[in-house]
């Protein structure tokens, strides 16, 4: 079993990894202290999974259940009112315990819940996609999505544990684990050149999903994230770094509603574009340009892009948080494994785009 310790300035947490931990999910529990009820947060979809493993792991008393749609357009306030108001008539109060068991959206619902709800309860992740186990479920990070973009709405608030078993990623489909594999290239990217070449000479046993190449990648990534958010919980400077690929994606898939792409899916297509964007504004090398977007296409097929012209794209990136006053900014790779926060002139933004259209990579 691996103990990743995440320090920051609100809470002190670990993020626990081993395989059939789901089985063994109350000996995990035992260090968040004393609990009065569990609810469980889940979706349907990844409760036909794994709902009976989690279950059986859990010791009496049964704890409360509530599924709910995981879909990224259901990823709204509407969604975090029906959930607080089950809670109130469920009877929780202060002391219970949330355990959110599931991928992004849940995560990222149960979290704004948790930090919401009585003005705050105890939360535990159970992530189990690839892209909440290395990413998402680690952090903090919270909150839902507007028609004007995506998680606008949200609060930074830390779990007290994480719970990270790789054989959960067994149900995942094709598409669903590849997609995770965008944000383990990302973190190669930005900030851990030995993960790329790493990645480049055992891509094919991770897209296999074999044990050793994801006992060696996730506790990296997690590690990874668990040292730039200890610098920076609240995303005012370092961990600004950790979006690589994001704009674009937000935008890309608030344009398309959600519809189309996976969000790993929207990243990739996102490192391609900022990754031709660090080529025009941060001189990134034509040998590092192509190796990055090689390794990317290396993963799979991606959905294709949508008909958008590029000055839409634009006013969709102007509506992301990361933009400040309207001024674009983007962390893009000044070589592999160096990553820099910098805005960007808006004029560059059609010539990525027109790369992008014009499958340049």
């Amino acid at each position: 079993m691996k103990h990743i310790l995440i320090r920051t300035a609100s809470r002190e947490y670990a993020a626990v990894y081993a395989r059939s931990l789901l089985k063994r999910l109350d000996s995990a529990l035992s260090g968040v202290g004393a609990r009065i009820g569990v609810f469980i947060l889940s979706s349907p979809r990844v409760w036909r999974h794994v709902g009976r493993r989690v279950l059986a792991g859990l010791q009496p008393p049964r704890p409360r259940v509530l599924l709910f749609d995981d879909r990224e357009p259901k990823k709204t306030l509407r969604t975090v009112e029906a959930i607080a108001r089950w809670l109130v008539r469920a009877g929780a109060d202060r002391r219970v315990l949330l355990l959110a068991v599931g991928g992004g959206v849940v995560g990222d619902v149960a979290g704004f819940v948790a930090a919401t709800f009585l003005r705050g309860v105890a939360l535990v992740h159970v992530p189990t996609t690839l892209v909440a186990q290395v990413d998402s479920a680690i952090g903090g990070k919270t909150g839902v999505n507007l028609p004007e973009g995506k998680n606008l709405v949200g609060a930074f608030y830390q779990p007290c544990l994480v719970v990270v078993d790789p054989e959960a990623l067994h149900s995942l489909s094709e598409r669903e684990y590849r997609s995770g594999l965008y944000e383990v290239i990302k973190y190669a990217v930005i900030g851990d050149a030995p993960l790329f070449r790493y990645l480049e000479s055992r891509l094919e046993a991770l897209v296999g999903r074999e044990r050793a190449a994801l006992d060696y990648v996730i506790p990296r990534c997690i590690a990874a994230k668990a040292a730039v958010v200890g610098r920076d919980e609240r995303e005012l400077g370092l961990r600004e770094i950790l979006n690589f690929g994001h704009t674009f994606a937000h935008a890309l898939e608030s344009l398309t509603r959600y519809r189309r792409y996976l969000h790993g899916e929207a990243v990739a297509w996102g490192m391609l574009g900022e990754t031709e964007l660090a080529h025009l504004q941060l001189g990134l090398s034509d040998a590092d340009a192509e190796r990055i977007c090689a390794l990317i296409a290396r993963v799979g097929g991606l959905p294709p892009l949508p008909r958008l012209s590029a000055t839409r794209l634009i006013t969709a990136m102007r509506s992301d948080k990361k933009a400040r006053s309207g001024q674009l900014r983007f962390a893009l790779p000044r070589r592999i494994g160096k990553g820099e926060v910098v805005s960007v002139d808006s004029h560059l933004i059609p010539f990525a785009w027109q790369a992008l259209r014009f499958q340049m990579f």
